[in-house]
């Protein structure tokens, strides 16, 4: 087995521990070089100590369409910074320097991606993704119906392709994410950006199911979970969490008072991370899996 084919299997494995276990996955995004590249490694294992099962990394760019203001300007800020999705791709090989275990998933849009591969060559994001350690692909604006070949590439290199079904989308939707995907699916919960607070828990109670009628993958839930009880209400339902904006928030809100990039700057956005997290993570164990997959 190849170590690229190794670093596919994690994210199944992953889920498919936790199954046994009658536990929902915790899925954490930050926004890798905001406050900065020390400090978003720093929060990655941070992520991992307080719970998280996934990591998924933002790739900073200009126009995030899905994304809430937190999220915006935490990409502002690593944009200003100029960070770029080479660095991302460094960020994963270092972390995977001391961690060979917790799935990495690279989540962001088809402009970065592109120009990585106009720059380095046709395949190279694939290519350099794998071999640093990447598990999973989301592109924002990459839907199922147009992504076969990205698709194909990333399964041959051993990588998740990863997409998102929103409550707009019908049943033919649901089964071409599930067709062409890996790892997981994730349900956008409402109609909005990220961060938005009108978390409705009952519809993805009554959404999920039907999801997974079309789809056999796991299904995660993200937008709009901000704290424990929601994502123990969420968790009850759905085979994953996932968290960002507050998170995003916090972290940044802990490093304001720190020189950027230095060690205290780090340990501050850890112990962030850890004190955020550890109660979700603590609640969302409180909540057996409901009508797993």
């Amino acid at each position: 087995m190849s170590a690229s084919r190794q670093g596919s299997s994690r994210i199944a494995a992953v889920f498919a521990a936790l199954k046994e276990e009658g536990r929902s996955a915790l899925i954490s995004f930050i926004m890798t070089g905001d406050p900065s590249l020390p400090a978003t490694l720093a929060a990655m294992h941070a992520l991992v100590e307080s719970g998280s099962d996934v990591i998924e990394l933002g790739v900073p760019f200009s126009d995030p369409m899905a994304d809430g203001p937190v999220i915006q300007l935490a990409g502002e800020r690593a944009l200003a910074r100029k960070v770029n999705l080479a660095q991302v791709i460094e960020v994963v090989a270092q972390f995977r320097a001391s961690n060979t275990t917790t799935p990495v998933v690279l989540m962001g849009y088809a402009n970065p991606v592109e120009r990585y591969d106009q720059r380095r060559g046709n395949g190279a994001f694939v290519r350099d993704a794998a071999a640093a350690g990447v598990d999973g692909v989301l592109v924002v604006d990459y839907p199922p119906e147009s992504c076969h070949a990205f698709s194909a590439q990333l399964k041959e290199a051993g990588l998740d392709p990863i997409f998102l079904l929103a409550p707009t989308s019908g049943e033919a939707r649901m089964r071409a994410a599930g067709e062409l995907g890996q790892g997981y699916v994730y349900y956008v919960s409402l109609k909005g950006v990220t961060g938005a607070a009108s978390l409705d828990t009952a519809e993805v109670a009554r959404v999920v199911p039907l999801i997974r009628q079309q789809v056999s993958l796991p299904v995660g839930v993200g937008f709009g979970i901000r704290d424990a009880e929601s994502a123990r209400a969420v968790g009850a339902v759905a085979d994953a969490v996932v968290i960002g904006s507050r998170l995003v928030q916090l972290m940044h809100a802990a490093a304001e008072n720190h020189p950027e990039g230095s060690d205290a700057q780090s340990q501050a956005v850890a112990q962030a991370v850890r004190d955020f997290l550890t109660p979700v993570r603590s609640a969302m164990d409180r909540a057996p899996l409901e009508n797993p997959s």
